[in-house]
């Protein structure tokens, strides 16, 4: 499993992903999920990827191909983002048509999906979720984040901090913390994290890192955050409760 999220403010894009695929006692696996095709100064696309691993890859290899021997119609050529999420959704489609049943023959889960985040000229930032069907859903002003994986733990800290004005070094803090808030409570998902931020209208990114295990900086806002968590809660009121005499009391009301 594994856990992606992009956000899109006024202000430019946050991706970021973790590079967990497989968890347990004795063996633990990583695999790159975050993936710049960028052409500086020209256009800023980023890959987040999620689900079956040999699924994701192919498409990944197939769009790299495509680059590689200059096809007429790849990243670096398709003239909008929204063409840019269909093709990358024919690709996964592609894919799924030629593995999907073998997998399925062994009971093997083919699904996966993939966040798309970039700006070409002329457009602005835009961030799209691609399912594994190869259709995709955009963000709005209203709805300013996507995820992808396992999402639920992350989800509560985006939905309570987040809004089409957040600043920039704002949200890819958020992002940060929602991918820890997922480490602490799902095993199947850890670093090293990938996070990428990105400044509309400048077409390079300038902001990218990899957090790897034991990074003193995941280690601090770990700590902190759980710190100012608890202390939140210890200053929340006590419940009010209502007090009643006896069992008569309770029947009356």
């Amino acid at each position: 499993m594994t856990y992606c999220l992009g956000i899109v403010t006024r202000f430019g894009l946050v991706m970021a992903a973790d590079s967990r695929t497989n968890a347990g006692v004795d063996y633990i696996s990583t695999y790159q999920k975050l993936f710049d095709f960028s052409a500086s100064g020209n256009r800023v696309v980023v890959l987040c990827t999620s689900g079956n691993l040999s699924i994701t890859q192919a498409v990944i290899t197939a769009l790299e191909k495509d680059l590689k021997f200059k096809e007429d119609h790849n990243l670096h050529t398709i003239d909008s983002m929204e063409g840019i999420a269909r093709y990358v959704g024919n690709k996964l489609r592609e894919v799924q048509d030629r593995d999907r049943s073998w997998l399925e023959r062994d009971s093997i889960d083919a699904r996966c999906s993939f966040l798309l985040g970039g700006q070409l000229h002329g457009e602005e930032a835009k961030l799209y979720l691609i399912y594994t069907q190869g259709n995709y859903i955009h963000t709005t002003k209203e709805t300013t984040f996507l995820q992808i994986g396992e999402t639920k733990y992350g989800k509560p800290i985006l939905d309570r901090t987040l809004n089409f004005d957040t600043p920039l070094e704002a949200a890819a803090k958020c992002a940060l913390l929602s991918i820890d808030s997922t480490m602490k409570s799902n095993i199947s998902v850890g670093p090293p994290i990938d996070l990428v931020m990105y400044e509309k209208d400048s077409f390079s990114i300038r902001h990218q890192l990899r957090l790897r295990l034991g990074d003193p900086y995941l280690a601090k806002i770990r700590k902190l955050w759980e710190t100012y968590v608890k202390k939140a809660f210890d200053d929340m009121p006590d419940i009010e409760w209502e007090y009643y005499e006896s069992e008569e009391d309770i029947l009356i009301d």
